[in-house]
């Protein structure tokens, strides 16, 4: 009789707690790490590194962290799944192959990378064969941005991942996976489910959504009686503890901080959520709706009765492009009258700003203290406010106008309002805007490029 396997969340973005994997590993017995590196706009960030150094691309906090980790997860048997390869998981692996020689593990270690996700050599081909790859919000073909574009990453789901696996990979390393199938995957080789086991693969890709966002799952970020949450200092992070049936239990390490219940476990599976039924992957649809979760026992949550369907033919496309520049500046300013003097402040730069003719494509005020957080509905300011920091951002296709809105609120110390504090960085600094244009492209096109690679440090 098959057991139930232990698949532990180590990482939610990239940022997040850097001892968060060596606790999963060495606080309790675990199967599987997995770790989510990438955001939409990380893959632009990396794309940027690799256009410097094409040794980069990829998250780099990932290489000392399996340096450190990798001799315990090995001797232990734990194996690590993540999409920290970004733009150039050739070149991760490269890095990890030789962190695991340095760490002693030379013949032991075997690092599988996956790699084809990334289209963005193949996109005027792809255009050229009527591909249009659509904004699947605006519907205009990405011929508009051609141009503008930075990166372009395919989403993938499990299967080159369970390649990666059944050849003994220790440590498996993606591109632009989804974060999902960093989870069900190791489920779905563990349990040999057949690719047609929909309800079951359903299953594994709700598992996936509850531990790809860390301690959210575990009472990081919780709304409800967030006060009592216990000790987040020391958070234990989630741990999907799966069964060959379909059923897991969310759980955590004991004697660690956070909470796991079905409060927190609901928070975590509306995040980022579309339509509920239909939670849409590479290898199946899972319907959010069907799902049953019961508290069986302290930070302890069974979750069954999930139904899925097949998937379709087309994967979702993650592309970055250049959409204009933007800069973002404050100023505090201090009791008596603090908002009437930051609303003073923003009228003389705004005025300011006309005078010298810059063309802005928006420009935003906000009020942090009164209304920044909850806009129209703050109603009007307290009289008494002790501060109010004042907060400008504006954007433009024009880098110049940009730069010089960058110049122009340090003026406003001597020129504007009494009482202003808190101008300690200097001018705001121009950056470049990077937009997000989601498509979809077919299956067929992706899948004879995927190759998957396992090698031995």
């Amino acid at each position: 009789m098959m057991h139930p396997i232990r698949i532990a969340s180590g990482q939610g973005f990239w940022g997040d707690q850097l001892d968060a994997p060596k606790q999963q590993i060495e606080n309790g017995p675990i199967d599987y790490l997995m770790l989510d590196y990438l955001a939409e706009v990380t893959m632009s960030i990396l794309e940027k590194q690799r256009s410097r150094d094409p040794s980069l691309g990829y998250a780099r906090d990932f290489v000392p962290l399996m340096a450190e980790v990798l001799p315990t997860a090995v001797e232990r048997e734990v194996r690590t799944i993540a999409n920290a390869g970004g733009v150039n998981p050739t070149g991760c692996a490269e890095a990890v192959l030789e962190a695991a020689r340095e760490a002693g593990l030379a013949g032991k270690a075997r690092i599988g990378v996956v790699t084809g996700d990334d289209i963005l050599p193949r996109l005027d081909e792809l255009i050229e064969q009527g591909i249009e790859l659509r904004n699947m919000e605006t519907d205009e073909p990405l011929t508009a941005v051609r141009d503008r574009v930075q990166s372009a990453n395919a989403y993938l789901g499990a299967r080159p991942i369970v390649r990666a696996l059944a050849d003994g990979a220790h440590v498996v390393i993606t591109g632009r996976s989804t974060d999902t199938a960093l989870t069900y995957a190791p489920i779905i080789h563990e349990f040999g489910w057949a690719w047609d086991a929909y309800d079951r693969i359903a299953a594994g890709i709700v598992a996936g959504h509850i531990n790809e966002c860390g301690a959210q799952a575990s009472g990081g970020n919780c709304l409800i009686d967030w006060q009592q949450i216990p000790d987040l200092a020391r958070v234990g992070y989630p741990i999907i503890e799966a069964s060959p049936d379909g059923t897991f239990v969310v759980t955590k390490h004991s004697d660690t901080g956070g909470r796991i219940s079905v409060a927190t476990v609901k928070e975590q599976l509306l995040y980022e959520m579309g339509d509920p039924r239909s939670y849409l992957t590479p290898d199946a649809i899972a319907d959010f709706t069907t799902v049953r979760l019961d508290d069986i026992a302290p930070d302890a949550v069974r979750v069954s009765s999930v139904r899925g369907r097949p998937p379709t033919d087309m994967l979702k496309v993650s592309i970055a492009y250049s959409s204009g520049y933007k800069a973002v500046g404050t100023l505090v300013y201090a009791w008596p009258d603090a908002v009437e003097k930051a609303r003073a402040a923003d009228r003389i730069l705004r005025e300011r700003l006309a005078r010298l003719g810059l063309h802005f494509d928006e420009v935003l005020t906000e009020f942090v203290g009164w209304n920044a957080t909850h806009g129209p509905l703050a109603g009007d300011p307290p009289s008494d406010l002790p501060e109010v920091t004042v907060r400008w951002g504006v954007r433009s296709s024009d880098r110049s106008a940009v730069d010089r809105f960058s110049k122009e609120i340090a003026p406003l110390v001597l020129a504007g309002p009494p009482s202003v504090t808190g101008f300690a960085e200097g001018r705001p600094r121009v950056q470049e805007i990077v937009a997000y244009w989601p498509a979809l492209i077919p299956k067929a096109e992706i899948e004879p490029f995927l190759d998957v690679v396992v090698r031995t440090a």
